[in-house]
């Protein structure tokens, strides 16, 4: 028995299912025809249903952190009007610790209990003693990870003084549960979410028109581009024995790209269709791949979870205030935390440990890198020296990217071992590609897209929005936009059979 990921047998709220199509409109509705005072209470009951669509009894673990975390912010805001000194502080630093250890408690639970097992009854047999504990049968909750490290944020922030101890405990729990991110982020902060959410927004048409463009960008993304990816990634890492070479270094590279539109398509419908509600999110990615460095990559990918770790464990840690050496130590924490956060498996271990040490190596080099740079008189602003960075930075974030896809540690050696032995590159001109479940007119058009995307991204690096282009452009374009856009997406969209919707890569997390 084992710990199941959410397989999505009831999908009834994924954003690219038809429920979502008329719930969301109907919540909106509502939404701004209600008076101000209940907004937040509105907004509450549609979050709670939308978590509800996937497994109603796990709404107690969203309720429960709520509560934890809520009492938290009432107790130190009380220890601080009533204590002082040495005696403030050690009952304030008591109630984060008890609120980390409750949330972190049922987060290692249903994620990690199993992975514990395993590691135990490996070391008991290591050590030659017979003793074996079975795996628990456990279903991971959706979203798990996000909801339980958006409630913990709240906590720190309110120890800290960033934010006031919310009293309203409907407000609250709407600021743990807020459904366009609820599942799979962006991990939001208080400072922004909270403030907004005590202060509801009139509707405004241009948050509108922004908002949807956002989110037909992101079923862009999703529908056409990652579910169209995922046909040929999953038909070669599902069955890597009988592939080798350029088959894995095609499925690599194409992973890279499947699990940026599938993360980022998420995460624009969600800062999408909190932007039609008149609520701001954060920006989750910034163009990833445009990145001249792995250090660079993770200022643009998963901006909310990497910002997250920074804010609540590098700087707790000391950052990089106690030295180089302390630095880089605190750096390789955070990235093995990051893959053990992403899910419960060795492999997961090393693929943030090898992004960590990318950073780390690419420190302790820079000495020889600026000479080798100086003898050979190279431009390093140069458009070729910077096209070689980015090509540079994304083998290395490919590389480590074989370790999360793979089934395991072992798996993901094998695979790169034959990608080092790769001796095919045939496949790449005889037709072999269109074997692997897409047709020589979807492959052809899956490659479009790519094309489409990184366009997309260059330009904004270069710092020009597409979508606040056509957002300036008058009405009669911007609806030929909306109505080419939205026949383009359910002309080649990839809607699975019998049109159900697929899942997003990281509800299992």
């Amino acid at each position: 028995m084992t710990v199941r990921q959410y397989t999505g047998n009831n999908i009834s709220m994924l954003f690219n299912s038809s429920a979502f199509l008329i719930f969301f409109p109907i919540v909106t509705l509502v939404y701004f025809i209600i008076p101000q005072k209940v907004k937040y209470i509105w907004l509450l009951i549609a979050s709670y249903y939308f978590y509800m669509g996937w497994n109603p009894k796990y709404i107690v673990l969203l309720f429960t952190s709520t509560l934890i975390t809520y009492l938290s912010g009432i107790f130190i805001d009380i220890i601080s009007k009533r204590y002082s000194g040495k005696d403030q502080v050690r009952l304030k630093k008591t109630v984060v610790a008890l609120s980390f250890a409750l949330n972190l408690g049922i987060l290692f639970y249903f994620k990690y209990t199993n992975f514990a097992i395993k590691i135990f009854d490996r070391v008991m047999a290591a050590a030659h003693i017979n003793l074996y504990i079975p795996e628990a049968d456990i279903l991971l909750p959706v979203g798990i990870s996000f909801f339980t490290f958006q409630a913990l944020s709240y906590t720190v922030d309110v120890y800290r003084g960033d934010i006031y101890a919310e009293k309203n405990f409907f407000r609250y729990a709407l600021y743990v549960s807020f459904f366009p991110q609820l599942v799979a982020g962006p991990i939001e902060r208080s400072k922004n979410l909270l403030k907004q959410l005590a202060k509801p927004a009139k509707f405004d048409f241009e948050k509108f028109k922004e908002g949807l463009l956002c989110m037909l960008w992101g079923y862009f993304l999703k529908i056409v581009l990652a579910d169209r990816i995922a046909i040929v990634v999953d038909t070669v890492f599902n069955r890597y024995t009988k592939f080798s070479g350029w088959y894995f270094i095609v499925a690599t590279v194409l992973f890279a790209f499947q699990i940026y539109c599938d993360f980022a398509g998420y995460s624009t419908i969600a800062i999408g269709a909190a932007n039609i509600l008149g609520i701001r999110l954060m920006e989750n990615f910034d163009a990833p791949y445009t990145a001249t460095s792995v250090a660079d990559f993770w200022r643009r990918w998963h901006i909310s979870l990497t910002s997250w770790f920074r804010d609540y464990l590098y700087i707790p840690l000391g950052g990089n205030r106690k030295g180089k050496f302390r630095k880089n130590v605190n750096r390789m924490i955070v990235f093995l935390a990051s893959g053990l956060w992403h899910g419960a498996g060795i492999h997961y271990i090393v693929w943030g440990g090898l992004n960590g040490l990318f950073q780390v190596a690419g420190e302790y080099l820079m000495p020889v890198r600026k000479k080798i740079i100086k003898l050979l008189d190279l431009h390093e602003e140069s458009l070729g020296f910077r096209l070689y960075k980015a090509l540079m930075t994304f083998c290395l974030i490919d590389l480590a990217w074989i370790f999360f896809r793979a089934e395991g540690f072992r798996t993901g050696l094998t695979i790169v071992k034959s990608i080092l032995r790769a001796d095919n590159p045939w496949i790449l001109f005889d037709g072999s590609l269109y074997t692997l479940g897409l047709d020589e007119k979807n492959f052809r058009l899956m490659l479009i897209c790519i094309a489409v995307l990184i366009i997309a991204d260059i330009l904004k690096n270069m710092g020009i929005c597409i979508r606040k282009t056509i957002l300036e452009q008058d009405y009669i374009f911007r609806w030929i936009i909306y109505v080419f856009a939205v026949f383009f997406i359910l002309t080649f969209g990839i809607w699975g059979p019998g049109y159900d919707a697929a899942n997003f890569i990281y509800f299992q997390f």
